[in-house]
């Protein structure tokens, strides 16, 4: 784990790293994460296809006691996973096919964004104007997978090799007062 503190707004409060070797461990970091998280949470997951981040999303929604059956918003853009006990909902977007902040404003995410936790895949440049405070997440293969587009959709590339058990780099970078004092481990 390395850190870096700042006061500046455009650099991050801290940084973690975390290394898993399959879709569990990575489901487990993710859970555990869950657990820390709060009603107006603002998480970006950025990462190649078949990264993980629809994986990585599944052990939040465990770990936030959501529904279960979490699977890629793509196509809709938005789900929204109801929470099972006390705690928030969680609402997954993926923003791949959103050009620009105003679309993601479109989408209307400052509706539930007080009483959910919000995990944006593809969002990097788009969301963060939703909220002072959030956590940009980067996962990585370290050994690649590349993607193929695949002809007539719009650049959507849907032919890669997604092995869920191989290592995956976790990169956690924390923004704004809501994570100043709040470390992951």
């Amino acid at each position: 784990m390395s850190e870096a503190v700042s006061t500046g707004a455009s650099a991050p409060v801290w940084e973690e790293e975390i290394r898993t070797t399959d879709a569990l461990q990575t489901q487990a970091a993710a859970e555990r994460l869950g657990r820390r998280l709060a009603a107006g949470d603002l998480l970006l997951l950025t990462g190649e296809l078949g990264a993980g981040k629809t994986t990585f999303t599944q052990g939040l929604g465990r770990g936030l006691g959501v529904r279960p059956g979490i699977i890629s918003p793509t196509f809709v853009l938005v789900r929204i996973h109801p929470s099972l006990g006390q705690g928030p909902d969680l609402v997954h977007v993926d923003a791949y096919r959103l050009g620009s902040s105003g679309e993601i404003d479109d989408i209307d995410l400052e509706n539930t964004m007080d009483t959910s936790v919000t995990v944006v895949e593809w969002g990097r440049g788009l969301v963060e104007h939703l909220s002072d405070s959030r956590l940009d997440i980067t996962i990585i293969r370290p050994t690649g997978g590349g993607s193929a587009p695949v002809q007539g959709t719009a650049g959507l590339s849907f032919d890669y090799d997604d092995d869920p058990d191989e290592e995956r780099v976790i990169r956690i970078a924390a923004y704004g007062p809501r994570w100043k004092d709040t470390r992951l481990s």
